[in-house]
């Protein structure tokens, strides 16, 4: 049996393959994580009741959008709205701006490097 604390895991919600792969490089050090490119599936997750201790998450995508699913969070698992960090491309509609302005969620910009996506992280997972 090890000493060892269990590893954090992560939840990276993205609908471009290369990010989720990335990202998922990135992490894998010192972080578990879980990659879906749906954000249909990563809700199925959490009302399945897995948690994560962060989810980084597209804010645009197809179906159901980063800030769907944080709306969705809020009212099943607010504990996971709160530890959601957005990963966005720019180019926000007005809906996205408004979102943005009104939620305390942490953002990253893409294309983004490395040092910065972990110190995000890590701010979250603290």
């Amino acid at each position: 049996m090890s000493d060892l604390p269990p590893r954090p895991l992560a939840l990276v919600v993205d609908d471009e393959p290369l990010i989720l792969k990335i990202v998922s490089t990135i992490l894998a050090p010192e972080i578990d994580v879980i990659a879906e490119s749906r954000a249909e599936a990563a809700l199925a997750r959490i009302r399945a009741g897995e948690r994560f201790a962060v989810i980084l998450c597209d804010l645009m995508m197809p179906g159901i959008t980063g800030m769907d699913l944080h709306d969705a969070l809020l009212e099943i698992a607010p504990d996971q709205a709160r530890v959601m960090v957005f990963v966005t491309g720019g180019a926000f509609t007005s809906r996205a701006r408004e979102f943005l302005d009104r939620v305390s969620n942490s953002t990253i910009d893409k294309p983004f490097n490395s040092a910065c996506l972990l110190a995000r992280v890590r701010e979250v997972i603290r």
